[in-house]
C-alpha cells in the first residue's frame, strides 16, 4: 500500500493557549520499515496533550501532530526483515485489517505511522471505541498499582480527582486489589459515579477540608498510598495525608507543575515519592506486551469498566471543545474524551 504525502490531523504550529489547535493537513511524519501503518478510527483525548499544546513538554519541530492515544486498523505491516523475525513481534500476531491500540505522540491524524512495539493487539471483545478511551490511562493505571507503588489487599489508598478518566481506573483496580480507596471529586454527581467504580469514600474538595477529611477517614494515620494527578493545587497537602512510611505518587500536572522541594521534607514519616512515567514501565517490547495483555484482559473480563464522557469530532472545533472541557477545573466531565477520526470500518 503506497502511502500518503500529507495527512489530515489536530496539530499545531506553535504552543500556547487552545487557540493554537488547528485540524489542518500536514506532511505524513517519517516512516520506517520497522513501523506499522494505521487507519486511525478513535483519538483518546488526555492530560498530556495539553502539556505538549502548551509547551510543558518540549517539541522537537513544528508542525506537531497532537495526541498520545489512538485506535484503528493496521493497514501496512513492517517491511524490516528483522522486525519480521523478532519473536516479540511474532507474539502480537498482527495481520493487515487487526484492530488494535496505539501509545505514541502523534496519532490523532487520519492515518499514522508507529513502531510496531507502541501498537498493542486487540482481543474480539474490546471495540476500537472502547480502546481509544482505555490505552494510555489504563496503561498507566494497571502499571502503576503494580510498580510505582504495589497496591495490596488492606491498603488505604487516596485518588485525587477520582471521577476522571484515569481515576476511576485506578479506583477499579484498587478496589480489585482489595484495597479502601478514597477518592477526592467536585460535585455530588461525579461523588455517585466513583462509588459505582470502586470508591469506598469520596471527598467533596469543593466543601470539605480533603486533610481533616482523609485522617478522620484513617483514624489518624493517613493513607498508604496518594496517587495524584493534580499537581501544584494539591502536592503539599499529600504530605499531611500519607502515613509514615507511605508513598506519595506524582502523576499529573492538570493544576500546574509542582514545585521543587527538599529532599528532607520527606524525613519526617519517611516517605517514598515518585514522578513515574508509564513510558518507563512499558519501555521494552517484552514490558509493553505484559501490560497491554493485562490491561486489555481486565477490559475483557468485566474488571475494567470504561466510561466515555463525549465524542467529539474530528474538526478544529471539536478540538478545541475537548481541550477546553478537559482542563475546566472542577468540570462536568466524567471518563474519557474521544475524538471520532474515522469511526468504525
Amino acid at each position: 500500500m503506497s502511502l500518503p504525502e500529507t495527512v489530515e490531523a489536530i496539530a499545531i504550529d506553535s504552543t500556547g493557549e487552545i487557540d493554537v489547535l488547528e485540524k489542518k493537513r500536514v506532511p505524513f511524519p517519517a516512516h520506517s520499515p520497522a513501523n506499522i501503518v494505521i487507519k486511525v478510527a478513535y483519538g483518546g483525548v488526555n492530560f498530556i496533550d495539553t502539556y505538549y499544546r502548551k509547551g510543558l513538554y518540549p517539541i522537537k519541530s513544528f508542525p506537531q501532530i497532537l495526541g498520545m492515544e489512538a485506535s484503528g486498523t493496521i493497514t501496512t505491516l513492517p517491511t524490516d526483515p528483522a522486525v519480521l523475525e523478532n519473536e516479540e513481534f511474532k507474539k502480537r500476531g498482527f495481520k493487515v485489517g487487526s484492530k488494535v491500540a496505539v501509545n505514541f505522540l502523534g496519532v490523532h491524524a487520519e492515518t499514522i505511522s508507529v513502531p510496531w512495539a507502541k501498537v498493542f493487539p486487540l482481543p474480539e471483545s474490546v471495540s476500537l471505541l472502547t480502546a481509544a478511551a482505555a490505552t494510555l490511562q489504563g496503561l498507566t493505571a494497571v502499571s502503576f498499582v503494580e510498580e510505582a507503588y504495589k497496591v495490596r489487599a488492606g491498603d488505604t489508598v487516596l485518588i485525587h480527582t477520582v471521577a476522571g478518566g484515569f481515576g476511576l481506573l485506578l479506583a477499579q483496580l484498587a478496589k480489585h486489589a482489595g484495597a479502601t480507596v478514597i477518592g477526592t471529586t467536585s460535585t455530588p454527581e461525579k461523588a455517585a459515579v466513583a462509588r459505582a467504580h470502586g470508591a469506598d469514600h469520596v471527598v467533596l474538595y469543593t466543601q470539605e477540608d480533603v486533610v481533616a477529611r482523609v485522617l478522620e477517614l484513617t483514624g489518624g494515620e493517613g493513607v498508604h498510598v496518594v496517587y495524584d494527578g493534580v499537581g501544584k493545587d494539591t502536592f503539599l497537602d499529600n504530605f499531611k495525608l500519607a502515613r509514615r512510611k507511605g508513598t506519595i505518587i506524582s502523576v499529573g500536572n492538570a493544576s500546574g507543575a509542582v514545585e521543587p522541594i527538599a529532599p528532607l521534607k520527606l524525613v519526617e514519616k519517611n516517605l517514598a515519592l515518585l514522578r513515574p512515567t508509564m513510558a518507563n514501565y512499558i519501555y521494552t517490547p517484552e514490558e509493553a506486551r505484559y501490560y497491554g495483555e493485562k490491561l486489555f484482559g481486565y477490559i475483557s473480563s468485566g474488571v475494567l469498566k470504561i466510561n466515555i464522557h463525549k465524542q467529539y469530532p474530528f474538526s478544529t472545533d471539536g478540538a478545541r471543545e475537548a481541550h477546553r472541557d478537559l482542563t475546566t477545573k472542577g468540570g462536568s466531565t466524567i471518563g474519557k474524551l474521544v475524538y471520532t477520526i474515522g469511526g468504525e470500518p
